[in-house]
């Protein structure tokens, strides 16, 4: 929903704007006078609309890092720059409390937030040996995913990548990828495929192997 808005908040606009020009046509219709209600309605417009498109994907990006840092999944706050994987698939029996209970009852989910401010981390993954997993990036300022690792898109080899935010300028060391941040806050969050009930174990195992790190230097 968030990237809609962004992506279609143009016509998002127009859409609310005729709308309101209907319910002052109505009332109009039905007899009321038109200057206390267009005005009303250009404040309420004006006001309303840009706020909701621009602010609504931010607070709810925002809102998962009040949920990580302050509550967790289910065992206790969340400290930035660290991941946590949730043992069990988002099934019924997962608790509703938990941010990261989405129904799938075939993934094991992997959260955190990441902070940049005070220099590069290092995000490690184990060898997944063919198994489907993805993390995504997201940037919190505009609700959009900047960068993925998985399966589709670099594999399923171990691997170490240095998340860096702008204005970086140090050295990436030999062996590992860099992922440039836009901001120095993101959102992670990652999902590891569980072929059975059997499998969870060992795909629980490689979930919690998906950390975070401070790049050394």
């Amino acid at each position: 929903m968030n990237r809609l808005i962004l992506k279609y908040g143009r016509p998002l606009t127009a859409v609310i704007l005729a709308v309101f020009a209907w319910v002052i046509y109505r009332r109009i219709a039905s007899g009321e006078e038109i200057i206390p209600l267009a005005v009303a309605a250009v404040i309420v417009w004006g006001l309303g609309a840009p706020a909701f498109i621009y602010l609504w994907p931010r607070l709810t990006v925002n809102g998962y890092k009040r949920a990580i840092v302050k509550h967790g999944f289910g065992d206790g706050p969340i400290p930035v720059n660290t991941l946590y994987a949730v043992p069990g698939t988002s099934s019924p029996s997962v608790s509703r409390g938990s941010v990261m209970a989405t129904g799938a009852d075939d993934l094991l989910y992997i959260g955190g937030w990441l902070d940049l401010s005070k220099g590069p981390q290092v995000l490690h993954l184990p060898d997944m040996a063919g198994r489907y997993f993805s993390v995504q990036f997201t940037d919190p300022s505009t609700s959009a995913n900047f960068a993925y690792v998985g399966k589709r898109t670099t594999g399923t080899e171990a691997g170490d990548y240095v998340l860096s935010g702008p204005g970086w300028k140090g050295t990436v060391p030999n062996g590992m990828t860099q992922i440039s941040s836009p901001t120095d806050s993101a959102l992670v969050i990652g999902r590891v495929f569980v072929e059975s009930d059997s499998d969870l174990p060992i795909a629980y195992v490689l979930a919690k192997q998906i950390q975070l790190a401070p790049l050394k230097r």
